[in-house]
């Protein structure tokens, strides 16, 4: 195939299509640069043309006129992820779904939401209209959107209660198009729905999303810090564990991420505290501080419903998460970060066997998880970084204890996950984008059958440098 990308944005200039050039620059990235390595690979990467579809008729229209010029097509959310996801690697289009952010209908129990609204405004317009809220979203709760939560993330604010984004009854609907000669509108439930979430957009466009809802609530955001870091995770297991207790976020953070990292939280805390981030609801606050009470190891410092700080530290969930990083980031340039996965039945021996190992280089800051009922931790570890060398040993390291790593250094599906082959989002690639023009570069299986992983994947197609 020879892409001819001139004639896809002149039969496409009638729609809402970006002329500036930085403005192309500014839509064609996401956060990838929260990996060095990525930034290394990723940082010249550009979009030919930026166009913004108003609805579905829309980008069905974008995506049979780029099959008809053999041009490559990269959707695009509001760009918070941090893998490279929305990178249009082989240039091309960049669909970016700002326009489409309608919250179409609010039920008992679920909401049907167009995916370029925010996650913010989703939450308000639920609240406002029926007193539900979502029951989870990422820490970039404020700028990113519904759709693009669902096509590159994968858990978050809210996972302590209700697991994984992908775990069953997480998502109930996708209405998706495909880029075919003449494209299809195809709905997916149940086990359908492994076939495009978190596949950022290399098999189909999410055009409507249908989540479940649960009771909105005024949830008391608290920091509590214990002076030993294992007393801090047995607080946030055993916390996670009490199931009469309704928590929205625990996390913990390993000294001195707090006193070095968490400016508004520095003057509460000296550099060996550890701390650990609630979100409790108003009404289980009576069991929180009883469960409190039993732990003379721990200290509240700060509760947001009764605060006598003079800066308050604002959402609690901003200093979780992948916010972590970014605060760390802001302060120390050199920081990057890990995703780790703990599980039973020795996840607490386990955490303590990296940190004894790593600590300092690396620090540990961990989310609660829910997986299959149980509580897990999902580590999001900060890490000084000096060498590509020595991340991969890093990474290799933990991976010979048992503590699995979802690389965030790599920009594909396989690389960035279980490094194994998805065979249902591979067959419904074959089925849904024939040529291969949807986020080329994303699918190792898709360029690359016989790939072995010893190595990371380098997209033969990716555009050069100029």
């Amino acid at each position: 195939m020879t892409p001819n990308v001139a004639a896809a944005k002149a039969a496409l200039s009638h729609l809402e299509i970006e002329e500036s050039d930085a403005a192309i620059k500014s839509k064609s990235r996401d956060f990838f640069w929260y990996s060095p390595v990525l930034k290394d690979r990723l940082d010249h990467v550009v979009a030919d043309f930026v166009v913004s579809p108003k609805s579905e008729a829309e980008v069905i229209e974008i995506l049979k006129v780029c099959y008809q010029h053999d041009c490559p097509v990269t959707t695009r959310g509001a760009g918070t992820g941090n893998y490279g996801q929305a990178m249009p690697l082989a240039g091309g289009c960049v669909m970016h779904l700002k326009h489409m952010s309608a919250v179409k209908e609010v039920h008992p129990g679920r909401v049907i939401v167009e995916p370029g609204c925010l996650l913010k405004d989703l939450d308000a317009e639920c609240i406002a209209q029926s007193g539900q809220e979502i029951r989870m979203f990422s820490s970039t709760w404020a700028t990113a959107t519904i759709g693009g939560f669902i096509a590159g993330g994968s858990g978050g604010v809210g996972s302590c209660t209700w697991g994984a984004l992908r775990d069953l009854g997480n998502i109930i609907r996708l209405r998706v198009v495909t880029m075919e000669e003449e494209p299809r509108v195809l709905e997916f439930r149940g086990e359908e729905l492994a076939r495009v979430s978190h596949a950022y957009g290399t098999n189909g466009i999410i055009t409507e999303i249908e989540m479940p809802l649960a009771p909105a609530y005024d949830w008391v955001h608290m920091f509590v810090t214990c002076e030993d870091f294992p007393d801090a995770v047995r607080f946030a297991e055993d916390l996670a564990n009490e199931d009469g207790i309704l928590i929205k976020l625990v996390s913990v953070y390993e000294a001195p991420v707090a006193f070095d990292y968490f400016q508004r939280v520095k003057p509460h805390v000296d550099t060996d505290a550890n701390l650990i981030g609630l979100m409790v609801a108003p009404h289980s606050m009576d069991g929180f501080e009883t469960f409190l009470a039993r732990r003379p190891e721990a200290k509240l410092i700060y509760r947001s419903d009764a605060s006598t700080w003079e800066r308050q530290p604002g959402p609690v969930f901003e200093y979780g998460w992948n916010h972590t990083t970014l605060r760390a980031l802001k302060v120390d340039p050199s920081i990057t970060y890990l995703q780790v996965r703990y599980a039973d039945p020795d996840q607490l021996k386990l955490i303590e066997q990296i940190r004894e190992e790593f600590s300092p280089e690396v620090l540990q800051h961990l989310e609660v998880m829910r997986d299959g009922g149980k509580v897990i931790f999902a580590g999001l570890s900060l890490v000084k970084f000096t060498t590509e060398e020595r991340l991969d040993e890093i990474i290799a390291r933990h991976e010979a204890v048992g503590a699995m790593v979802f690389n965030p250094h790599r920009y594909t599906l396989e690389e960035g996950g279980r490094q194994t082959v998805d065979d249902t989002q591979l067959a419904f690639k074959r089925e849904a984008d024939p040529k291969g023009l949807l986020n080329p570069g994303k699918m190792i299986a898709w360029d690359d059958s016989d790939w072995g992983y010893e190595r990371m994947y380098a997209y033969p197609g990716l555009k050069a440098a100029e």
